[in-house]
C-alpha cells in the first residue's frame, strides 16, 4: 500500500503560511517575471470571490478588491517542502518527493489498522503548520494521488473501479491532441475511457495510448525514488524587510522549531543544543549558543527558550536575516543511582534562571561554591548541576570548635584601646566593655592583583555584658563579624 500526502496550490500556501494575519483572507499567486503577470494559483476563499487561474492583476482585484497578491518565494517553498517531507517520514521511512506539495510514502511495514489514523495525524499536524493537505491511501502511487487529490482530508481507496469510474478525464493528464480526440468521441469520464478495449486503444494511439490507459486505471506498483532523512538540522530565512518588532520573529522561529522537531523525531534525535544567529541591517551579528539543561524534542521548551533570551535582547539595527541551528543527540537513557534526586523539570528551572539573569545579570545567578582561597567567604557561581548527588560522607575528623553566626553585613564598631588592645566598644545593638580577649590574627592575599587584594585582622573576644564575638580590622575600619553559638 502506498499513501500520498498532497498540499493544493503549494507555491501559495508555503508564502501564506508565513504571514499570520493572511488567515482567513482571499489571496492569489502572481507571475513576477512577466510583464503582464497573471495568477498561478488561488486559495478557497479567493476562489469563492471569483478570481480564476489565468486573469490579470487589474482583472483579479476587480473581482475581489481585498485580494492578497503574492510573488512565488523559493525559500520559502524550500521550507514548506522540508516540514512536508518531515511529516511524510512519520508515517514511514520509505518516501519520493514526487513533486512540489507531493510526498509519496511507501507503508510496508506499518499496521494496516494504522493507516488512516497516521495519515490524519499527520495531515491535521500540516494544516496546523499552516499547510493546507489531504492524503490518499491506494495499492499504487498514481492511485494513492488521484484520491488524495479528491479526499477531502484522508481517503483510502478500497473499490477502485467505482471510484475512478466518476472522475474526469483530466485527472489522468491526457496530451492537448489525446484530450481533443477523446472530447470529440464524446468520453467524459475515466470510466467511460475505461469501457473502450485496451488493444484498440494501443493499435492506434502506440505508446502514448498504452501509457494514459495505465494512468487512467490507476497505475501500478513501481519502486519509489527515495529520499534520505536529513543529517543536518538548521532553517534560515532572510526578510524581505528588516523587522524591528520581536513578534513576527518569534513566530518564524517557532515555524522553524515545528520542522525541525519533526525531523529530529524522525531521525529518532533529541536537541541538546541550540545555535542562534541574527543577521542585523548593519552588517553585525548576533549569536547565541544554548546549552540545554536536558536534551529534548518539545518544540514548547524549545521554543520558550529562545523567547526568554529575545525579551531581554536589543540591538542596534534591524533584523535581516536569522539562522537556527539545533545540535541533535540521541535521547539520554539514564539509571539514577537510589539516593540521586534529579531536577523534577530541568527546562523548568532553566528558562525561570534565565528570566533572573535577564533582571538581574548573569553574572549574578548560580550555584555558590567555595573558591580554592584563604580569603573569607570566596564564592564563585557556577551553573546549577541537573542531577544533586547523594550526600557526602562525614568527615573522619570533625571540625572542633564553636560554630560563628555571621553578621551579614558585619556590624560597624567603634573602639576605645588601652595600650594596642581593645578594651570598650560601641556598636549599633550594645555597648560594653571588653572582658577577655585574644588575638591578633593577621591575614591577606591576592597582593598580584591589584583590585583583588585583601588583608585583614581578627581577634575572639568576650564582653562584660555576655557573648562571645569575632572582632576583624579591614582597612582602617572595625566591625563585629559574627557570634559565637
Amino acid at each position: 500500500m502506498f499513501a500520498v500526502l498532497h498540499i493544493a496550490d503549494f507555491a501559495l500556501h508555503a508564502v501564506l503560511r508565513n504571514e499570520p494575519e493572511s488567515a482567513g483572507r482571499a489571496a492569489a499567486l502572481f507571475d513576477g517575471t512577466r510583464k503582464k503577470s497573471l495568477v498561478l494559483a488561488t486559495n478557497p476563499a479567493a476562489r469563492a470571490a471569483g478570481v480564476c487561474l489565468g486573469m490579470t492583476a487589474p482583472q483579479a482585484v476587480a473581482r475581489c478588491a481585498s485580494l492578497l497578491i503574492r510573488t512565488p518565494q523559493p525559500e520559502a517553498e524550500a521550507e514548506a517542502s522540508r516540514v512536508l517531507l518531515a511529516l511524510s517520514f512519520t508515517l514511514s521511512p520509505s518516501v519520493e518527493e514526487t513533486e512540489p506539495g507531493i510526498c509519496t510514502i511507501a507503508l510496508q511495514g506499518l499496521d494496516s489498522a494504522q493507516h488512516v489514523p497516521r495519515a490524519r495525524e499527520a495531515v491535521n499536524q500540516l494544516n496546523f503548520l499552516g499547510l493546507p493537505a489531504t492524503a490518499g491511501i491506494a495499492r499504487t502511487p498514481l492511485l494513492a494521488l488521484y484520491a488524495a487529490r479528491a479526499a477531502k482530508t484522508v481517503l483510502r481507496i478500497a473499490a477502485e473501479d467505482s471510484f475512478l469510474a466518476p472522475l474526469p478525464l483530466s485527472t489522468a493528464a491526457p496530451s492537448r491532441e489525446l484530450a481533443d480526440i477523446f472530447a470529440n468521441w464524446g468520453l467524459r469520464t475515466l470510466g467511460d475511457f475505461a469501457r473502450l478495449p485496451r488493444d484498440e486503444i494501443i493499435r492506434r494511439f502506440g505508446a502514448e495510448g498504452l501509457t494514459f490507459w495505465k494512468r487512467a486505471t490507476g497505475g501500478s506498483e513501481r519502486p519509489l525514488k527515495l529520499v534520505a532523512p536529513p543529517q543536518t538540522f538548521s532553517a534560515e530565512f532572510e526578510f524581505e524587510d528588516a523587522v524591528e518588532t520581536l513578534e513576527p520573529l518569534l513566530f518564524l522561529l517557532h515555524r522553524f522549531l515545528d520542522r525541525l522537531t519533526l525531523e529530529l523525531r524522525a531521525a529518532q534525535f533529541v536537541a541538546v543544543e541550540i545555535e542562534l544567529t541574527l543577521q542585523l541591517e548593519d552588517d553585525t551579528k548576533h549569536a547565541r549558543r544554548f546549552q540545554l539543561p536536558e536534551p529534548t524534542g518539545d518544540v514548547e521548551i524549545l521554543f520558550r527558550t529562545l523567547h526568554s533570551h529575545l525579551e531581554s535582547v536589543q540591538t542596534a539595527t534591524a533584523i535581516v536575516a536569522v539562522q537556527l541551528h539545533l545540535v541533535p543527540a540521541r535521547p539520554l537513557v539514564r539509571q539514577q543511582g537510589l539516593f540521586e534526586t534529579g531536577l523534577r523539570d530541568p527546562h523548568g528551572f532553566a528558562e525561570t534562571l534565565a528570566r533572573v539573569s535577564a533582571i538581574v545579570g548573569a553574572d549574578r545567578v548560580g550555584t555558590p561554591i567555595l573558591e580554592d582561597s584563604h580569603r573569607p567567604d570566596a564564592v564563585k557561581l557556577v551553573s546549577p548541576v541537573a542531577v544533586i548527588p547523594p550526600p557526602a560522607e562525614t568527615d573522619v575528623h570533625p571540625p572542633l570548635g564553636l560554630p560563628l553566626r555571621r553578621f551579614r553585613p558585619p556590624l560597624p564598631v567603634k573602639l576605645e584601646f588601652t595600650g594596642r588592645q581593645p578594651t570598650y566598644l560601641w556598636a549599633e545593638p550594645f555597648n560594653s566593655a571588653i572582658e577577655a580577649i585574644n588575638g591578633s590574627w593577621s591575614s591577606n592575599g591576592d597582593w598580584w592583583q591589584p583590585d583583588r587584594a585583601w588583608a585583614r585582622t581578627e581577634w575572639d573576644i568576650a564582653l562584660a555584658s555576655g557573648g562571645l564575638y569575632r572582632l576583624i580590622q579591614v582597612n582602617e575600619a572595625f566591625f563585629i563579624e559574627g557570634e559565637y553559638d
